[in-house]
């Protein structure tokens, strides 16, 4: 499932050197796929109150390949590449809106589902299951 999510940088997530300090790539990341769970139709917040579940980070491997910087109208995908039981992969890109084809910054991001009161493994709910797909 292919899913897009638009950010524009801010002088707060730049460096001394007026480039987009390299962490903050992973909060854009983040929030597209929040962006992508409330396409979706489900709220994080909700998550855990309704069903005592929470996503969180397992692995990431990011590659920089060139700097956005301040005031860049970015574009950050959030794809859906593997299903598991109990954990999704994303594949992520993030490009400026009128380059596409100039990736600056992409990521594999494994997300496992935990029980909020125990963070220990447990199972993808099924109506999460049933709404989200893999390409």
């Amino acid at each position: 499932m292919n899913f897009n999510w638009p950010v524009r940088v801010y002088y707060e997530d730049t460096d001394s050197g007026g480039v987009v300090y390299y962490a903050n790539y992973l909060k854009f990341m983040e929030r597209a796929r929040t962006e992508f769970l409330r396409h979706l139709g489900f709220e994080q917040d909700q998550l855990i109150k309704q069903l005592n579940i929470i996503f969180a980070v397992r692995t990431v491997h990011c590659d920089y390949m060139s700097p956005a910087i301040f005031n860049d109208d970015l574009t950050v995908t959030a794809d859906l590449v593997e299903l598991k039981k109990a954990s999704m992969l994303f594949e992520q890109k993030i490009v400026r809106k009128n380059q596409q084809d100039k990736i600056l910054c992409q990521g594999k991001i494994r997300i496992a589902c935990l029980k909020a009161d125990t963070f220990k493994p447990c199972a993808i709910p099924k109506s999460i299951m049933e709404v989200a797909s893999v390409d």
